[in-house]
């Protein structure tokens, strides 16, 4: 065909082609009819297909028909592959399936519950390779050293199930705490510097999260800004933005209709209600009433979990044989119980306040946050309690080892006359030790995060899947609509989950310098949460009857997160510049404070200038306004 054409003709065919290829190109911004965007399309496309790839002469026809090949296939190669790094997202289609039922809102949760555990797999993967590892590998062995052995009074029962159950016996004195790893400033071949290591790490993943956290925030804020303030032409945001379009089940659809035909009849009242003053005194002295209730309820559970922790203090020093399994588990089952209890009771006095629904939620959530805050730093506190207490019996124990060690050295000099003193022959098992705060505080941390996984997940096996098997089966000979009334299928929780799942990550992010081992507990803990309450929302749960976008949902989320963060950071960061490390385990043992690790080795591996580069970097003439500019 093209050799039958002039090179005129062949000309004119090559810009037809090229303004076919960009009438393509800039099609949808057209002015026309869609009916006819297509047709024009459709022919563009098989006329650029006809005549671009016989265009040229000789090998350069050839050469012309091969790069419009390979561009077609490079273009189809990048689709494939978006494709292919779609596919393999973690968990997409399953939240999707939860997205198409139940709306974005519940979805959010989900995908913030994803990004949770991709955050602890970095942390985990820090906390393993840096610091477990290492002490694994080119470490002393189990049973070389007094801090790797189980004491012989505790031998007889340390493979015992309760006792391992409580984190006691070999779990005690394994890697997955503080009280495992070693003071020796260098290990192994490659002089690995473990104690560096590991407050390194410690505060590092603080520091790794909070860039994540604020990058994230950034990102979210770019994709998810809209143009206009929701304050002002309301009902054409409602009228244009309202619906869900991921939404792709029937009966989250209807929801959804209900659910805007709602929020307009709302907002048409809303300016008459407003306006409304009858009962004003009423209404003003019943919400005075609610928050007072609250402030009890915050003060009592307070109270009641600084109580408990001191009754654990007792326990501690009686026999564990004469303790009860709640004796031993009761601080806890305490804190998982508040946490279960407290959100109900607070919905149900928010109902003499009569907010705005959308009001209501907020005062929900603060309260929510409010006591679980709460609830951590009296936790906290009462364990702070415990370890000044420990603290008071490691200086006496230290002492009392140290005078005996004089003791034995003297009476040996004089004995064999001889300076030439060798060290005392006792077995690792025999040494007297002191309580190792730091470990105790670890196992704390630990217990909590598995009693609050057990309650969690017995919470979703019964007050979920056994309701909806009890309207399920027994609908059918009820006196009332079991499905329609009380009981009813549950709805999921979206601020009770969230706030649990923020609440998790501080308990994880304080307890992990305390117990490394936790970060890798929370990753199965994490895992298991994801298959385990996607089946429990596709199996029990219906749908929203008012389904709310998640336009900004997921910014709130990490709202929550860095400022449970910052609070995070404050006990760890108190730990590690005020109190004194046990003397007798752990890789700061030996030390006045834990941070004198960094200056032992600015002064010794670092040159001098470096030294004072970082005086002068902690004065507090510069802290201050490096503070003041964060701010």
């Amino acid at each position: 065909c093209q050799n039958s054409l002039s090179e005129g003709e062949i000309a004119a065919l090559k810009e037809q082609v090229e303004e076919k290829k960009k009438l393509i190109a800039t099609l949808r911004n057209k002015p026309w009819r869609m009916k006819r965007r297509l047709v024009m399309l459709k022919e563009a496309q098989e006329f650029v297909e006809k005549f671009e790839g016989a265009l040229g002469k000789g090998k350069g026809r050839k050469l012309y028909a091969y790069k419009v090949m390979m561009t077609k296939k490079f273009i189809k190669f990048k689709r494939d592959f978006e494709n292919f790094k779609t596919a393999c997202i973690p968990w997409e289609r399953k939240i999707k399936e939860v997205e198409s039922h139940f709306g974005s809102s519940v979805a959010s949760y989900f995908i913030f519950l994803r990004w949770m555990y991709g955050l602890n797999l970095v942390l985990f993967g820090f906390m393993f390779g840096l610091v477990v590892l290492p002490e694994v590998l080119m470490g002393l062995p189990y049973g070389s050293i007094a801090r790797k052995t189980v004491p012989r009074a505790e031998q007889d029962s340390a493979m015992d199930f309760s006792v391992l159950f409580d984190f006691g016996g070999y779990c005690k004195y394994s890697f997955l705490f503080y009280g495992y790893y070693n003071n020796e400033r260098t290990i192994g071949l490659l002089q690995f510097r473990l104690p560096l290591s590991y407050l390194l790490v410690g505060v590092g993943i603080f520091g790794y999260s909070l860039m994540v956290v604020i990058r994230t925030m950034a990102r979210n804020a770019n994709e998810g800004g809209d143009g206009g303030d929701e304050g002002e032409f309301t009902f054409s945001w409602k009228m244009f933005t309202s619906w869900d379009y991921l939404i792709g089940n029937p009966e989250t659809a209807d929801n959804k209709y209900a659910s805007i035909t709602t929020s307009f009849k709302e907002s048409i009242v809303d300016e008459q209600e407003n306006q409304k003053d009858e009962n004003i005194h009423l209404r003003r002295f019943l919400r005075v009433l609610a928050n007072v209730m609250i402030l009890c309820c915050l003060g009592g559970s307070g109270y009641l979990i600084y109580f408990v922790v001191k009754r654990s203090q007792e326990f501690a020093e009686m026999d564990n044989d004469d303790l009860s399994w709640f004796e031993k588990n009761e601080v806890e089952f305490v804190m998982s119980l508040l946490g279960l209890v407290c959100p109900p009771l607070f919905e149900t006095i928010a109902e003499l306040e009569d907010y705005h629904p959308r009001i209501a939620l907020k005062w929900q959530l603060g309260r929510i946050f409010a006591l679980f805050l709460g609830n951590l730093y009296t936790f906290l506190f009462a364990l702070f309690d415990e370890v000044t207490a420990k603290l008071e019996r490691e200086k006496s124990i230290k002492n009392a080892t140290e005078w005996a060690l004089n003791q034995y050295y003297a009476n040996y000099s004089s004995f064999y006359n001889t300076t030439n003193v060798p060290p005392p022959d006792v077995h690792p098992s025999d040494v007297v030790r002191g309580p190792c705060w730091e470990t105790g505080v670890g196992i704390e941390f630990v217990k909590l995060i598995v009693s609050d996984v057990q309650v969690s997940y017995l919470t979703i096996l019964i007050g979920d899947f056994a309701r909806a098997v009890i309207v399920r089966f027994l609908n059918y000979c009820w006196c009332w609509d079991l499905e329609a009334g009380f009981p009813s299928y549950g709805e999921f929780d979206i601020s009770g989950n969230v706030l649990g799942l923020v609440f998790n990550q501080g308990m994880i992010w304080m307890g992990a310098f305390y117990a490394p081992g936790l970060v890798g507990l929370n990753v199965l803990r994490l895992l298991t949460s994801m298959y385990y309450q996607c089946w429990a929302v596709m199996a029990c749960n219906v749908p929203h009857e008012r389904v709310f976008k998640a336009s900004r949902s997921n910014n709130f989320y990490m709202g929550l997160l860095l400022l449970v963060l910052f609070l995070s950071l404050l006990p760890v960061v108190y730990t590690i510049m005020t109190l004194p490390p046990s003397f007798d385990c752990g890789p700061f043992s030996g030390q006045e404070k834990m941070y004198d690790v960094v200056m032992e080795t600015i002064d010794q591996d670092l040159p001098a200038f470096i030294g004072n580069i970082f005086t002068y970097a902690t004065n507090p003439g510069l802290i201050m306004p490096a503070v003041l500019l964060m701010v």
